[in-house]
C-alpha cells in the first residue's frame, strides 16, 4: 500500500484543562495504531494532552447544515429536553 492509499484520519484531541475532545486535524496513515502515534506527534508536540481519539474519515456521518430546520425540528415539541421542565428537590446542591 503506497501513502496515496492510506485513510484519512480524524483526530480529536483533550486538553489538559478540558473535559471533551476536539477536533484538532486530519492525518494520513495505514492504521489506527500508526495514526494514534502519528496524531501524537503533530498535535501533542508541547505535552498538551491528554488524551487522543483518532477516527477514519469514512466511518464519520454528519447530519446536512442545509437540512438543519427539518432535522432538529422534532425536539422542539419536547417539553421535557429543557431543564425548566423539572423541579429540583430541596437539599440538591450544585446542579
Amino acid at each position: 500500500m503506497s501513502t496515496t492509499d492510506w485513510p484519512l484520519w480524524e483526530v480529536f484531541v483533550r486538553s489538559r484543562r478540558g473535559l471533551s475532545h476536539t477536533h484538532a486535524g486530519s492525518l494520513h496513515a495505514p492504521d489506527a495504531e500508526l495514526a494514534l502515534r502519528n496524531a501524537r506527534d503533530l498535535y501533542t508536540r508541547r505535552s498538551e494532552g491528554v488524551s487522543i481519539w483518532v477516527v477514519p474519515a469514512s466511518a464519520i456521518t454528519a447530519s446536512s447544515p442545509d437540512e438543519k430546520d427539518p432535522f432538529f425540528e422534532p425536539a422542539a415539541d419536547k417539553p421535557y429536553r429543557h431543564p425548566t421542565f423539572y423541579e429540583i428537590p430541596e437539599g440538591v446542591k450544585h446542579l
